[in-house]
């Protein structure tokens, strides 16, 4: 099939919609569903995040992805137990795959509400069981066991969208894209992300690059690829926790990025783990409540009554004190950057969150500084020498 219709554009007033092949056959089957414009632009620019990502570290990869940017992304490391609490995995078994996906959409349970999925490897049961019980509009993955499928046709009423990639397409060298009656040509980034470009440059008094840093800092950088710009990305156990995408400022990102891995975190304190939650919670009405719960408005929310909603009894308070606490705890954390750092602000919020591997293009008049900040805290910190900017 060399064109599809769409339901709509990015509104549904953009009316008709369509993607088509100008040579070739589209890449892609429909297997399920109807999609959208934003559907399609999150099913491409996710399947080339996993396949990248799988590549690179030879690892089964996913990615949970809203409005063409990463609300999580992350390969195939095994879960803790407290992990497995935080992810809502119980009565799901653990693949590869499975366990790719449930740690992608963890990264942020708050934002892969309603995502598109995707996964390097096929699709099998366990990672079908998973996605019937999140809101998710879509997948695509280059195959499907029967049973997955099955699974994920009645998803939605049956309206659940289900796309095949072929692995082996390969897009032409020259990309194009329309903006306002202006058409855009330039070469696709076809940059090679991997271990090496990690420990050419490493200007830092502390050199000491670990393998786990490594894989790490490369799943940072190449979720970042296809993030929106300006990006960056902290990366824990194979996983990224906290995305900080489409900030004018580079430090804004940085504290957004910084404040998701926070909640990240603090959903593995005991008091979060041991909330009485009222028997039968819809899960994402469990994960709003976390999020009020960590954060300063539940203060608000005590005063108002609202925790009757949610909570069998009255939770006792998780203090900003107690929080910051909790958050001193946070170590081994990687930190990517699309583009380089131009102060050291950035390296003073990254340090707070438990950063202590850092990526970065280098080539600031200011890098001085920034390495300087590394310095102060004990930071190993490479310089790609290289730009991943993503629009």
């Amino acid at each position: 099939m060399k064109a599809l219709e769409l339901k709509y554009g990015c509104n549904p007033n953009q009316k008709p919609a369509r993607v088509s092949m100008k040579e070739g056959e589209l890449p892609f089957q429909v297997l399920n569903g109807r999609p959208g414009y934003i559907n399609l632009m999150d099913a491409m620019n996710s399947w080339q995040l996993v396949r990248e990502l799988k590549e690179a570290t030879g690892l089964p990869a996913a990615a949970s992805f809203k409005h063409v940017s990463p609300a999580g992304a992350a390969v195939s490391v095994p879960l803790s137990e407290v992990e497995k609490q935080i992810y809502f995995v119980e009565g799901v078994p653990l693949t590869p795959m499975s366990t790719a996906y449930i740690r992608a959409r963890g990264s942020d349970r708050m934002s892969s509400y309603g995502d598109f999925a995707a996964l390097s490897d096929e699709c099998d049961e366990a990672t079908a069981q998973y996605l019937a019980r999140e809101v998710s509009d879509g997948i695509i993955a280059p195959s499907y066991s029967d049973a997955a499928l099955e699974i994920l046709k009645k998803k939605k009423r049956g309206n659940y969208l289900v796309l095949q990639m072929d692995p082996d397409y390969r897009p032409a060298e020259m990309e194009h894209r329309e903006i306002f009656g202006v058409t855009f040509e330039q070469l696709r980034n076809n940059f090679p992300i991997n271990r090496e470009l990690f420990l050419k440059n490493i200007p830092t008094e502390n050199k000491n690059m670990t393998e786990e840093a490594v894989r790490d800092l490369i799943v940072s950088m190449i979720t970042l690829k296809y993030t929106q710009s300006n990006s960056v990305c902290y990366v824990s156990g194979g996983q990224a926790v906290g995305i900080g995408a489409g900030q004018q400022s580079r430090v804004h990102c940085t504290r957004l990025a910084g404040d998701k891995a926070d909640k990240w975190w603090l959903r593995q304190n005991e008091k979060v783990l041991n909330l009485p939650f009222v028997p039968g919670i819809r899960r994402p009405d469990r994960d709003n409540a976390i999020d009020v719960y960590t954060s300063d408005d539940y203060d608000d929310v005590l005063r108002d009554g609202a925790w009757q909603q949610v909570f069998t009894e009255r939770p006792e308070p998780f203090t900003r004190e107690e929080r910051k606490a909790w958050i001193s705890k946070m170590h081994g954390l990687a930190l990517g950057s699309d583009a380089f750092f131009p102060f050291g602000d950035n390296i003073e919020r990254a340090h707070r969150s438990g950063v202590e591997y850092v990526a970065e293009a280098g080539g600031s008049i200011r890098d001085d500084n920034v390495i300087e900040t590394c310095n102060r805290y004990g930071i190993c910190m490479s310089f790609t020498g290289m730009r991943l900017f993503h629009h």
